[in-house]
């Protein structure tokens, strides 16, 4: 493994930056720093809860930085003498005065094909948009969203059946392999990055609660694809019957809806739905409150709860 002097400073928060702050741990890459957002209460009770790369930090004795406002660590980044930045899935606006203060900047593992799907939610885009292929950027961070340039990119096929839990952890991981690998390159200098074409830019959004509320009559294909990528959060929700339910899997027929869409059609073992094209065959879900289900198990103990 190539040895790296140069302290490392890791912006992160979310499940997906686990990966890599291990994996710089694990390649003995001088990590000094964390810095992700203050614990947060969560759940029913309320409970603090720290962030996952707060624990992984506190564990290989490496300082944690949680500020409200970033201008407040600047002159710890600066202590570190010359440090370089790495960011993933960190949550919050790097302001340049603080980009400015590592050589050759910020690193950012971005799970797409940039300029393609900058933003926050490039992962459910990509499902949403039933792309065939994404990928993973390593890319300097820039004040504008996600427009720095690209050292390097790795694309992925995808098969139409993907859920965003799954890609997350396969791409955390693939992306946490891929920066170890081109980091001490970046640092030396012998690889540079590469301008985006501005032109070529898409955009995703921050996911909403209301953007799991399915409506039938959307083609199957786009509740399919909705349910794929909502898995996590917010979950998509719909009205079955006279139920309210999370649907966790489905699966697309070929058979072309003759109902008005979301209207059900029962057998002893399956539950349809029609939507605004064809039959969607529900095989997993969770009634509200409850935990998640195989379709048969729902039809088993709701079958009277679903006829008017």
């Amino acid at each position: 493994m190539t040895s790296i002097s140069k302290p490392i400073v890791f912006f992160g928060t979310e499940d997906f930056s686990l990966a890599t702050l291990q994996a710089l741990i694990d390649a003995d890459y001088p990590v000094r720093a964390v810095v992700t957002k203050p614990d947060q209460p969560k759940g029913r009770g309320h409970h603090v809860i720290a962030p996952p790369v707060k624990v992984i930090a506190q564990q290989h004795n490496i300082a944690v930085w949680q500020p409200q406002r970033l201008a407040d660590i600047a002159d710890d980044i600066t202590a570190l003498g010359d440090p370089i930045g790495v960011l993933v899935s960190y949550g919050k606006i790097i302001p340049q005065g603080i980009i400015d203060l590592f050589s050759p900047g910020i690193i950012n593992v971005h799970p797409s094909l940039l300029p393609l799907y900058r933003g926050p939610s490039p992962i459910e885009a990509a499902i949403l948009g039933g792309d065939q292929k994404t990928g993973i950027s390593i890319m300097q961070l820039s004040a504008a969203m996600d427009a720095g340039p690209v050292y390097t990119q790795v694309s992925i096929p995808l098969t139409g059946s993907e859920t965003a839990a799954e890609l997350y952890q396969s791409f955390g991981a693939m992306g946490a392999k891929l920066l170890v690998e081109v980091l001490p390159r970046i640092i030396n200098g012998s690889l540079t990055g590469t301008p985006q074409q501005d032109d070529q830019a898409t955009y995703c959004s921050l996911i909403t609660k209301a953007d799991g509320h399915i409506d039938w009559q959307d083609p199957a294909a786009t509740i399919d694809r909705q349910i794929r990528a909502y898995i996590q959060w917010p979950q998509s929700r719909a009205r079955i019957g006279q139920l309210d339910a999370i649907i966790t899997q489905a699966e697309i027929t070929d058979t072309p809806s003759s109902e008005t869409p979301g209207s059900l059609t029962l057998t002893n073992t399956d539950l349809f739905v029609h939507t605004g094209d064809y039959l969607l065959r529900i095989t997993s879900l969770k009634p509200l409150g409850k935990k998640e289900m195989p379709v048969q198990a729902f039809l088993a103990g709701y079958r009277a709860q679903l006829t008017d």
